[in-house]
C-alpha cells in the first residue's frame, strides 16, 4: 500500500468531483430534505414529505448522471468499482451531510457487501441489483429491547425449520429504515444447542411478507431521516433459499458488514466534524464581541488548536486501522481504538463549534444543532464506548500477561520480553 495513495491523482480527482456534487446539490436542499421527516424516501407520505422523496430522486439521478453513484460497490453489481482505500477517502468527503450518505448510494454499502459476498445467485437478482441501483431499500434486522445490544450472543429472535420453510418469531428494535425497506436481513437463532457463536443465521425476510409488524417508528433524539423502528416476527415464514451464507455464521457475514464499515462511519465523521471546524473557524473571524474578533480571543485560539488536533489524531488512526484492514489484518484493537475516540472528537468538536456560534449554534439557521444531536448516537451504535474501551485493554493487557509487548507500530504482539525492574 503506497503511503501517497492519499495524494495521488485518482484519490483528489474523486473527492473533489464528490465536494463539488454535495456543495451543488446536497448543501442548498438540507433544508427541504429535513422536512421530509423519518420517511422522507417513502412515496406513501404527506405532500411535504413526497416534495422531499421527489427531491432525493433527481439528487440520486444526478449522482449517478455523474458517475458518483454507490462509488464503493463492485461494477459488475452495478457500483462505481472503487477499491477499499480510495473508498475509505471519498467517505471523508461524504460524512460532511447526512444526506449525502443517501444521495451518492452510500447507504447500501454494508448490507450490498453482504449479499454480494454471500448470496445465491437467485438472491443476488433478487435483492441485490436492485438495491444497488437505489430501487429498494434494505434494513439489517439485529438489535432486541430485551437483550443488551452489546452482547448479540443473548439475542432471541428464533427461527425453525417447518418443511421447506423457516418460521421466525422475535422481537427487535432499532431497525433503522425498517419502515421504508423491501427486505430486511434477520440475525436470528437457527441452532440453539451450538456453541455461542454458532447459533445465529442470516435469513432475508421480505419486508411484505405475512406477520413481518413495524410497531412503530421508535422517537430519537434528533434523527430526522432513519426511521428507526421496533418490528415484530409474528410467525414470519420464509423460504429456506432465503438463508443467506452458511447456516450458523451469522457472525461471521456480520463482521464483514461491520469490520470495514465501521471505517466508513469514523471517516465520516471526521467529515462532519472538518465541516463543524470550518464553521468555528469562520465565525471566529467574523464574530466581533469586545472590540475585536473572537478570533483574537485566547480561548477561541485554544479550542480550535485543540480540534485541529483531534481531528488530525483521529484521522490517522482511522487510516492507520484502514490500512492494515486493506492487508488482511482484523484490526480489531484500531477498530475499537478509532470508534471511542473518534465519536469523541466529534462531539467534541463540534460542541466547540455550537459554543463560538453562541445562540446561533443551537438555532436551526446552521447544520450544527443537527449534527451535534446526531454526533451523541456515536457513542452508542455499533457497539458502545465502553464495549471497545474494554476490548482494546483486554487484547493489551492480554499479551502482556503472556510475556509479550504491544508494538503500536504494527498493532500486534512484539516478541517475549522480560521487563527490567
Amino acid at each position: 500500500m503506497s503511503s501517497d495513495l492519499e495524494s495521488s491523482p485518482e484519490i483528489q480527482d474523486i473527492r473533489k468531483r464528490v465536494e463539488d456534487f454535495i456543495t451543488e446539490f446536497i448543501y442548498p436542499n438540507e433544508k427541504a430534505l429535513s422536512r421530509g421527516g423519518d420517511e422522507a424516501w417513502s412515496v406513501e407520505q404527506s405532500l411535504e414529505q413526497a416534495e422531499a422523496w421527489y427531491l432525493m430522486q433527481s439528487i440520486q439521478q444526478k449522482a449517478k448522471e455523474r458517475g458518483l453513484w454507490a462509488l464503493g460497490l463492485p461494477k459488475e453489481i452495478g457500483g462505481g468499482g472503487l477499491g477499499f482505500m480510495p473508498y475509505v477517502f471519498v467517505n471523508e468527503i461524504v460524512g460532511r451531510s447526512e444526506y449525502a450518505i443517501v444521495g451518492l448510494g452510500t447507504h447500501s454499502a454494508q448490507d450490498a457487501t453482504m449479499l454480494n459476498l454471500y448470496g445465491s445467485p437467485e438472491q443476488k437478482k433478487r435483492w441485490l441489483l436492485p438495491l444497488v441501483n437505489g430501487d429498494v431499500y434494505p434494513c439489517f434486522s439485529m438489535t432486541e429491547p430485551e437483550v443488551s445490544g452489546a452482547d448479540p450472543t443473548g439475542l432471541r429472535t428464533r427461527a425453525v425449520q417447518d418443511g421447506d420453510e423457516w418460521v421466525i418469531n422475535g422481537h427487535k428494535w432499532f431497525i433503522s429504515g425498517a419502515n421504508r425497506a423491501s427486505f430486511a436481513t434477520v440475525m436470528t437463532v437457527t441452532d440453539p444447542d451450538a456453541p455461542p457463536y454458532e447459533r445465529f443465521s442470516m435469513i432475508v425476510v421480505p419486508t411484505d411478507t405475512p406477520g413481518f409488524e413495524i410497531v412503530r417508528v421508535v422517537p430519537v433524539m434528533g434523527e430526522i431521516a432513519g426511521g428507526h423502528c421496533e418490528v415484530r416476527y409474528n410467525d414470519v415464514r420464509v423460504p429456506l433459499t432465503n438463508l443467506l451464507g452458511p447456516r450458523g455464521q451469522a457472525f461471521k457475514i456480520a463482521q464483514k458488514r461491520l469490520g470495514p464499515g465501521r471505517i466508513y462511519h469514523c471517516m465520516r465523521w471526521l467529515g462532519q466534524a472538518q465541516r463543524a471546524f470550518e464553521l468555528m473557524c469562520e465565525r471566529a473571524i467574523s464574530r466581533h464581541a469586545f472590540g475585536g474578533p473572537l478570533a483574537d480571543k485566547q480561548t477561541i485560539q485554544n479550542w480550535i488548536a485543540d480540534s485541529a488536533a483531534e481531528i488530525q489524531a483521529a484521522r490517522l488512526l482511522t487510516l492507520d486501522a484502514a490500512r492494515k484492514i486493506d492487508r488482511g489484518d482484523e484490526a480489531r484493537v484500531e477498530i475499537s481504538l478509532i470508534k471511542f475516540w473518534g465519536a469523541k472528537v466529534l462531539h467534541d468538536v463540534i460542541d466547540r463549534a455550537i459554543q463560538v456560534h453562541g445562540a446561533l449554534g443551537v438555532s436551526g439557521d446552521t447544520p450544527l444543532e443537527r449534527m451535534y444531536r446526531h454526533a451523541r448516537f456515536a457513542r452508542i451504535y455499533d457497539g458502545p464506548d465502553e464495549v471497545h474501551r474494554m476490548v482494546v485493554s483486554r487484547r493489551i493487557l492480554r499479551e502482556f500477561k503472556e510475556g509479550r509487548k504491544f508494538d503500536f507500530a504494527r498493532g500486534v504482539a512484539s516478541r517475549k520480553f522480560k521487563q527490567e525492574l
